[in-house]
């Protein structure tokens, strides 16, 4: 499938997305970064080191938990993608958001879909971020790549998504928002 910025703009803006609230769950904002690179839309991922709290080694979107000082989802996400990338916020076009997730671990989760401008600046938190990932979102769109395998987290059976597009899988939380993300564009 063929999708472009205006496209993804349309679909986000004309979407109305699904707010969560549970007072026991932490708040957490995750920027879902579009980058132009070779001449394909790219989405910017990273894999987390060791060294961080929470998903120790996954592959995710740049994000964190809420801050009590954050004015909105967008400045939370903002925030980290600086944190975690050096890039800044005005390197961004912030589109908008898609659906809350809730994750077993505990959290709430908003998505900011967002475009970076330029990677020019970007100076990669070494404590954070093991890798950062440009990834082909039509990938995305391949069903070959998708996998759904039912697991045990937390005393509970789950359907857990994966895609196969990297050395190692996208897979959880991550693979649930771009799940989420792709069946917007259809």
């Amino acid at each position: 499938m063929q999708v472009d910025f205006n496209y993804i703009k349309h679909r986000i803006s004309s979407h109305t997305a699904v707010r969560l609230h549970d007072a026991t769950a932490r708040h957490a904002c995750v920027l879902v970064p579009f980058v132009m690179h070779h001449n394909a839309l790219q989405l910017l991922l990273t894999k987390r080191t060791d060294r961080v709290e929470h998903h120790k080694g996954q592959i995710s979107f740049p994000g964190g938990v809420v801050d009590k000082d954050d004015r909105s989802p967008e400045h939370t996400a903002l925030r980290e993608l600086q944190e975690e990338l050096g890039i800044t916020p005005t390197s961004v076009s912030v589109v908008g958001q898609i659906d809350d997730i809730h994750i077993p671990t505990g959290f709430i989760v908003t998505p900011v879909v967002g475009f970076v401008n330029t990677l020019d600046d970007m100076n990669i938190s070494s404590e954070e971020v093991e890798e950062v990932l440009l990834i082909p979102f039509e990938k995305f769109f391949d069903p070959s790549l998708c996998r759904i395998e039912t697991r045990e987290l937390l005393g509970k059976l789950r359907q857990v998504y994966f895609y196969d597009v990297w050395k190692e899988p996208v897979w959880g939380a991550t693979a649930l928002i771009i799940k989420q993300l792709t069946d917007l564009m259809r």
